[in-house]
C-alpha cells in the first residue's frame, strides 16, 4: 500500500483555552485531491498551516511524506505548494517579477520562461509588467495561485483559492487543481463552497467544533442547504 502524502494522527491545536482542532484523522495519497469546509474561525486555516510545518500542533502528529511537520528539513519544504491568505507577493514587483524571483528560489532551469508560461496559465500575460500593487484582488488571487503552483509540487495546500475569483477566474484555477491531482499531486483545499471540477474526484471534509468529518458525496453537503457550486453561472 503506498504511504500518504498527509497523514494526521489524533491532531489537536488549541490556543489558551480555545480549542481550534481536536482529534483530526487525515490520510491522503498522490493524486488525491480533498476540499475543507467549514465556517470562519473553524481551523481550516490552522490545519493547513500545521501541514506546512508553519504552526506545531498542540497534541498528536502531522506527517507530511512520512515527516514530522514540526521537524520538515529544506528538501521536503520545497516538494510544498502553499497559497495562504497573506499572498507572499511583492506588491513593488511586477507580476514578471514575482514569479521570475520564486522561480529562482526553487532554483528552476529558466526563471523567465516558468514566469511567461505561468502568466499565460492564469489569463494574466497582458498584464506581466504591471506592478502587483496596482493589481485587483481578483488579479493578486490568479497570481498567488500561479506562485505556489510553478515549481509542480508534489503537494498542494491552498487556503480559499476561489476567493474574489470571478466565473473565468475560477475555471482556470479548477483546472489547473484538476491538471496538478491528474499528474500525480496531493491537493488540499479550503473553501466556503465546493466547486465542480469536471473529470477529478474529490473527497470533500467539514470541520465542526475542532472535528473534521468526511462526507460520502458531494450531495450530502448541498443538500443541507449551506453549499453552492463556485462555479455556477
Amino acid at each position: 500500500m503506498p504511504a500518504p502524502v498527509v497523514e494526521t494522527r489524533s491532531l489537536a491545536k488549541t490556543y489558551g483555552p480555545a480549542v481550534v482542532l481536536r482529534e483530526v484523522q487525515l490520510r491522503l495519497l498522490a493524486g488525491a485531491g480533498a476540499f475543507i469546509i467549514g465556517g470562519n474561525g473553524a481551523g481550516k486555516s490552522t490545519l493547513l498551516r500545521i501541514l506546512a510545518g508553519l504552526e506545531a500542533p498542540s497534541d498528536g502528529q502531522a506527517l507530511v511524506f512520512g515527516q514530522d511537520t514540526r521537524r520538515l528539513a529544506a528538501r521536503y519544504r520545497r516538494r510544498i505548494g502553499l497559497m495562504a491568505h497573506q499572498s507572499f507577493l511583492y506588491p513593488n514587483l511586477t507580476a514578471r517579477e514575482n514569479l521570475e524571483f520564486y522561480a529562482e528560489l526553487y532554483s528552476l532551469a529558466d526563471p523567465r520562461a516558468c514566469a511567461h508560461q505561468w502568466l499565460g496559465r492564469v489569463g494574466l500575460a497582458e498584464v506581466a509588467d504591471t506592478r502587483v500593487r496596482a493589481f485587483s484582488r481578483g488579479m493578486e488571487q490568479r497570481l498567488s495561485v500561479a506562485r505556489a503552483m510553478l515549481a509542480e509540487p508534489a503537494l498542494l495546500l491552498l487556503d480559499e483559492p476561489f476567493a474574489s475569483l470571478d466565473h473565468d477566474g475560477a475555471e482556470i484555477v479548477a483546472a489547473l487543481i484538476r491538471g496538478a491531482v491528474e499528474r500525480g499531486a496531493c491537493v488540499l483545499a479550503t473553501t466556503h463552497g465546493i466547486p465542480e471540477i469536471d473529470g477529478v474526484e474529490l473527497a470533500v471534509f467539514e470541520i465542526s467544533r475542532g472535528r473534521l468529518m468526511q462526507h460520502a458525496h458531494k450531495e450530502e453537503v448541498r443538500r443541507g442547504g449551506r453549499i453552492r457550486s463556485l462555479l455556477g453561472r
